[in-house]
């Protein structure tokens, strides 16, 4: 007899892998550049150096920001460098503040006092 896909145990695909990083870059479209730091002791003198690995990720709704913390997962090549996609943004990134901030502009104050001699 021959079985019907429903008979079939539903097929399982492999774990895929989930890592947790920051984003460096949102300047293209759809697409996000992630560093995912990680520590690594040394072989001979046993310091831990930082060392970070770089994932381009698909990102469909352009939803994360530099200085965001996200998650992506491992998909199927969606172009030469990307084989991640995003899952979910974890924590956003915190807003630089007021225009004036940026700008590095001063806030105005009482002007001084002009001196006659």
């Amino acid at each position: 007899m021959a079985e019907t896909q429903q008979d079939q145990p539903a097929r399982q695909r492999g774990k895929r892998r989930h890592e947790v990083g920051v984003v460096t870059s949102d300047k293209m479209n759809k697409t996000r550049r992630v560093e995912i730091p990680r520590l690594v002791k040394h072989p001979r003198y046993g310091k831990y150096i930082r060392r970070r690995t770089i994932c381009y990720a698909h990102d469909e709704q352009n939803e994360s920001h530099i200085g965001d913390t996200v998650e992506i997962m491992e998909t199927r090549p969606l172009s030469k460098m990307k084989h991640w996609r995003l899952v979910r943004v974890v924590t956003k990134a915190p807003q630089a503040g007021t225009p004036a901030a940026e700008t590095g502009a001063l806030t105005p104050g009482p002007e001084p006092a002009p001196q006659n001699a």
